[in-house]
């Protein structure tokens, strides 16, 4: 990729003035990272929710910018503070999008994968169209700036992909229903990789548009992306599970080249998808979710230590320093501030999307279950309220200048900037109080970290799509239609993947010691809770 800024002009100094000021910049970048740490467990621990964590960290890097930029700070150290998309996609990227996959718990996602998967890949899709339609026809109408068709759905792409991270943390520190944080949790994971498949297909639409293409061929391209790039993630995982279990890597003296291979396979994996054209983020993720489930348990003890912490320290070190980087970049850059009806519409309009993304999906969803699993309108409401926007969606804008002609590109990266912005700020701020009076978290029924006795009832069976299989109802079978009946038979099919898994998979590519109760407890095979 290329860089998608233009960066002020560095005056040629002497060698030592520029490694003067590089050392500059870099001491200025790791101040704000000590701040950002020491600013965020000072407010966590007076539960001071109306500045998350991710909050003060782009706050911290708008004011450093602002500061940068009015003051007479050498060019030559500025720019040390660009925003780079190569920077952002090979380095910071790659550990939090493998972090996200890694940390997976099994249980509650595999319970609500049904669910998950229709938010995150139908309702993404809907939301991105929804977004394109509605910016488009307020740009034929002349209420805003008008774009191309292809370009409002590029725009509905890239804002399309949340980053809850916020709303996650304040789950995590107030507790709230399991279901529903796997429901975040899961649809922001899988959220990333539909945003950014559909934005490089509809990046690709545009450019091969003197083609002719029809829509036809607009699929081909995306299944191309998306399950071509899965496809690389699983496959790179599985292999590095079948190395891990028969290479013998688990003994005292290699451990250090057991823990050396294992975080190389993840960068692996990135780099042979974008090497392929395929989408990096997406095998990335995958690689993630493949490795913490097969590779994981054939590393020895103290590897398995080793690995969860460094990749949980490299994932909340670079998630940090993006919010950092990315607030002092939105105060460092020339933004397009003149269509400010555009910045006001959007908002709104992808306000209406989410909406449309959220409530359609919890009623396809609804379909299949019973009264008592249904997802209930509060958890609805947290879901659209969890929409934030963040780093994914600043990405792609900044990428979007590059991709699109000068004046449409550079509309959609101040758009993007003010949405994530507000979203971060002020949304980020008044979770704590939303979540509250919608009372979705500190819930004593279900709540992470314990299991909920009435999850636990003999009388419900499992089922991997639904969390509980629907009981059958006298004449239901007359009364119910072709459509639920087809939802309730995809819910039978995932629930024969994870006996497949059980069966087949995991005595495979693990070495298992004949203890099939872990795998149990982890897929919740027999009394796992999920309502969609």
């Amino acid at each position: 990729m290329e860089d998608m800024r233009i960066s002020p002009a560095v005056p040629r100094g002497s060698p030592a003035k520029e490694q003067q000021a590089a050392g500059v910049g870099i001491l200025l970048q790791i101040m704000m990272l000590v701040l950002s740490f020491v600013l965020g467990h000072v407010l966590r621990r007076h539960r001071f929710y109306y500045l998350p964590e991710a909050s003060a960290s782009l706050l911290i890097g708008l004011i450093v910018g602002a500061l940068a930029n009015i003051s007479n700070t050498e060019t030559s150290i500025r720019a040390w503070f660009n925003f780079h998309e190569e920077f952002f996609f090979l380095f910071l990227l790659p550990p939090i999008i493998f972090q996200s996959g890694f940390s997976l718990q099994p249980k509650p996602f595999f319970s609500n994968f049904g669910a998950i998967v229709t938010f995150a890949i139908f309702g993404t899709f809907v939301a991105s169209v929804v977004t394109g339609i509605l910016v488009y026809l307020a740009g034929v109408t002349y209420l805003i700036y008008k774009l191309p068709f292809v370009e409002c759905l590029m725009f509905g792409a890239l804002i399309s992909a949340t980053d809850p991270v916020t709303v996650l943390s304040i789950f995590q520190e107030l507790g709230t229903d399991v279901n529903l944080y796997a429901l975040v949790f899961g649809e922001s994971v899988l959220n990333d990789a539909m945003a950014i498949s559909l934005y490089r297909t509809m990046s690709l639409v545009r450019s091969n548009m003197s083609s002719g293409q029809n829509f036809f061929m607009v699929v081909v391209r995306f299944l191309e992306t998306f399950v071509g790039s899965m496809s690389a993630g699983v496959g790179v995982g599985f292999t590095s599970a079948l190395l891990f279990k028969y290479a013998g890597l688990d003994i005292d003296n290699l451990q250090n080249l057991e823990c050396c291979l294992f975080v190389l396979f993840p960068y692996f994996s990135y780099m042979l998808a974008e090497g392929l054209g395929l989408s990096g983020i997406v095998s990335i993720l995958f690689t993630g979710i493949v490795m913490k489930h097969y590779s994981f348990s054939n590393l020895s003890d103290k590897s398995q230590k080793f690995v969860s912490a460094f990749f949980h320290l490299i994932s909340s070190l670079a998630e940090t320093f993006v919010f950092i980087y990315m607030g002092f970049d939105i105060a460092m850059e020339q933004h397009s501030w003149s269509h400010i009806g555009f910045i006001f519409f959007s908002i709104l309009f992808i306000g209406i999307a989410r909406a449309a993304n959220v409530f359609s999906c919890a009623y396809l969803v609804n379909l299949v279950r019973p009264a008592h699993r249904k997802i209930p309108m509060k958890h609805q409401k947290a879901l659209w309220y969890s929409g934030l926007r963040g780093a994914m969606a600043f990405a792609l804008a900044l990428q979007s200048v590059h991709d699109l002609p000068e004046g449409h590109g550079q509309t959609i990266f101040t758009a993007t900037t003010a949405i994530v912005v507000l979203t971060v700020l002020l949304i980020g701020g008044s979770t704590g109080t939303m979540l509250e009076a919608l009372q979705v978290v500190g819930d004593d029924h279900d709540t992470l970290g314990e299991v909920s006795h009435a999850l636990s009832g003999e009388e419900l069976s499992f089922d991997t799509n639904n969390g509980y299989r629907a009981p059958t109802y006298e004449g239901e079978s007359s009364s119910g239609n072709r459509f639920k009946m087809k939802l309730k038979e995809l819910s039978k099919s995932t629930a024969s993947f994870t006996a497949f898994d059980k069966n087949y998979l995991t005595p495979f590519f693990t070495s298992q010691n004949g203890d099939e109760d872990e795998h149990d407890e982890l897929f919740g095979d027999s009394r796992g809770g999920g309502y969609g």
